[in-house]
């Protein structure tokens, strides 16, 4: 089913006569765009709109220049309002054909939530998806081979940041965290503390819209414990992804899959470590298109990226790994860092995980 079919189906569901979407990663999803100036806003400069016939962009004044020549195909035509006089809502209100619908607030519209829409990925989404995870990959690797125990977490999210940047990509989540911090908390938002005796380097990587997380783990001088927990939270990664697959194949849902990893903690001797971080889920057009929980009812979907992350205190795994019924693709991995085969917990399957690096 193309882009164009689900949005089709919405207002024919919904006896709409269009919709539209200024959020930055249904934007990005239809039309390949970026309509961002400043990052602390939930809605971009423009909003992009579907009748049934074709799509229009809307923007002011100050950026039709710019979207027109850089960030849209030249199918999608713009119309643009004088920035002084008006708001994008008010832009959008005037120029929409009613009833409608948005996914911001837009005077006498409907609201829409995007991310069921956004579900399953397209060809044409996969295609990029291995160009991204590729080289998110690659980049933090890169940068992971010549950590020192004496940098600081900033210094090394700063690198892992400029990396991505040079390769057109931008770094929502960047998390490093030494041994001491590491261990403490599971979201290691960075300090200047230094690395210390291992360090974990984790990043949600975007590019047109598509977002691709991973982590890596490297040792200076081990703690004795760190393999066996680094191999417990990839058995319970490996039993997510497997999960996933078989589940889908029943019309299962996200909570059906969170019972398996919750099962998959026990097996490995740390049960109720769950508790402690979310799972993660279902990827694509954000970080997580929805988050596992005991009671989360998403549909699992499939073809799909799936980004799990179990943690095991001071351990932790995640790749990004797109789905499909007959198969499954690591999307961010180079074959560059070294890697076991890993088991599933009650479920058929074995991938290659990464393991700890030792320098």
């Amino acid at each position: 089913m193309t882009k164009r079919d689900r949005l089709d189906g919405l207002l024919a569901d919904r006896d709409l006569e269009s919709v539209w979407f200024a959020r930055p990663n249904s934007f990005a999803w239809l039309t390949g765009g970026n309509n961002v100036v400043d990052r602390e806003g939930d809605i971009g400069v423009a909003g992009v709109g579907y009748d049934g016939d074709g799509f229009r962009v809307v923007t002011d004044s100050i950026e039709a220049a710019r979207l027109r020549e850089e960030e849209l195909p030249d199918h999608i035509p713009v119309a643009e309002y004088e920035w002084y006089e008006s708001s994008l809502a008010e832009a959008v209100a005037d120029r929409a054909t009613t009833p409608a619908a948005a996914d911001f607030d837009v005077p006498g519209f409907e609201s829409v939530d995007a991310s069921p829409l956004r579900q399953p990925l397209t060809d044409e989404d996969v295609d990029a998806y291995r160009e991204l995870g590729a080289e998110t990959a690659a980049a933090v690797e890169a940068i992971c081979r010549e950590l020192d125990p004496t940098d600081t977490e900033r210094e090394i999210a700063s690198a892992v940041r400029g990396a991505l940047s040079a390769r057109g990509i931008e770094t929502p989540v960047a998390l490093v965290g030494g041994s001491e911090r590491a261990q403490r908390y599971r979201h290691y938002t960075p300090t200047e503390a230094e690395l210390g005796d291992y360090a974990h380097v984790s990043v949600t990587a975007e590019r047109h819209g598509l977002h691709a997380s991973c982590t890596r783990t490297v040792a200076f001088d081990a703690p004795d414990w760190l393999a066996e927990r680094h191999r417990a939270a990839a058995i319970v990664e490996t039993t997510a992804l497997a999960a996933t697959q078989q589940i889908a194949a029943f019309d299962g849902r996200a909570k059906d899959v969170f019972e398996a990893i919750r099962a998959a903690y026990e097996h490995v001797g740390y049960a109720g470590e769950w508790k402690h971080h979310h799972q993660g889920g279902a990827a694509g057009y954000a970080g997580r298109e929805w988050i596992a929980t005991p009671t989360t009812d998403d549909e699992i979907v499939l073809p799909m990226a799936y980004a799990w992350n179990p943690t095991v205190q001071g351990a932790k795994s995640e790749d990004t790994v797109l789905i499909a019924k007959d198969g499954m693709e690591i999307l961010t991995e180079t074959g560059n860092w070294p890697a076991e085969s890993v088991m599933a917990f009650d479920y058929e399957g074995a991938l290659p995980r990464p393991t700890v690096l030792e320098l």
